[in-house]
């Protein structure tokens, strides 16, 4: 069984993490990683047979620092994602949408033509664009997954390494399961620790290995929290090469787990575009093959910066 010695070790040996048994050999490896560290790691089951790591302990930490661990299905299609630009966002998924009506619709017609049948020509159009939309969350597993979401897994393991024994107990580590079937791990994990997550800060991590534009995407009771707000404006940060930003005006929607919490926080690493903004592509396809370790390594310390300043 592949072992964890280092974090990156995740890329090489568990990119894909999509079937029973290969999410069955990333926990056991990550969880004899934690045993090194000396970290209390917990199975947590949840809804549709979702298993959510949890490092820590989740009811006295002040974070929560998140990511999911498992594999997006693929269909050739990118998830094209322009999270701050929402008339390319809608125009985006109105394509995605048509091309699925244009498939459905030509194998309705073709075996219309074959069959002669208008009926059965309009069972097989429907049977294919519901499918296709099926095999976009539960179909095969993309081939590559170094950025959605070895990225997220490997900076929270990076962290949680990195953090001092003393200020353990201010944060929990979490691995959601079951993020790309619909936040189905992250919404389980809300439901059994509804208490302590009421107040905690979540920072997401997800897809946050291929670009220069690293965003945070605060909640609406994030923003409205002064404490929370003000900590998250002190990672901001401008090196030239690598940005670090929070969102705090204008369209901003980034779908992933933290929109089951409160005080949820998305974090992601775009490119920037002029005409389009900030970017996020290759995912959900064989190219989604980069993972900076640069990227991690400056998450890595602004999460420990400000698990410290607490």
């Amino acid at each position: 069984m592949p072992v964890i010695s280092k974090p990156m070790d995740v890329l090489e040996n568990h990119e894909i993490r999509k079937t029973k048994k290969q999410k069955t050999a990333f926990i056991e490896a990550v969880t004899g990683y934690a045993e090194q560290l000396r970290y209390p790691c917990n199975v947590e089951k949840g809804s549709l047979g979702s298993r959510n790591i949890v490092f820590g302990n989740p009811e006295q930490a002040e974070y929560l620092i998140t990511a999911h661990y498992d594999t997006p299905a693929s269909i050739g299609l990118p998830n094209f994602i322009t999270p701050c630009n929402f008339i390319m966002f809608i125009l985006y998924q109105i394509l995605l949408v048509g091309v699925f009506a244009l498939v459905a619709i030509g194998a309705g017609v073709l075996v219309g033509v074959l069959s002669g049948s208008s009926a059965l020509a309009f069972g097989v159009a429907y049977v294919v664009y519901f499918g296709a939309l099926v095999l976009l969350m539960i179909g095969p597993a993309n081939r590559h997954a170094a950025n959605d979401n070895t990225s997220g897994v490997v900076t929270v393991l990076e962290t949680m390494a990195s953090v001092p024994q003393h200020l353990r107990q201010r944060v929990c580590f979490v691995l959601f399961d079951l993020e790309e079937a619909g936040l189905i791990g992250s919404s389980s994990y809300r439901k059994a620790h509804k208490n302590s997550t009421k107040h905690q800060l979540v920072l997401n991590l997800d897809c946050v290995g291929d670009g220069n534009h690293i965003l945070l995407f605060p909640g609406r009771k994030v923003k409205k929290d002064d404490s929370k707000i003000t900590a998250l404006r002190s990672l901001v940060s401008d090196d030239g090469e690598k940005t670090v930003s929070v969102v705090e005006k204008g369209f901003a929607y980034y779908p992933s787990d933290q929109k089951n919490f409160p005080f949820g926080v998305g974090i992601a690493a775009l490119h920037r575009t002029k005409g389009i903004g900030y970017w996020l592509g290759r995912i959900h396809t064989c190219r989604d093959v980069v993972l900076e370790q640069e990227n991690v390594t400056l998450l890595r310390n602004k999460l420990l910066r400000l698990i410290n300043n607490t």
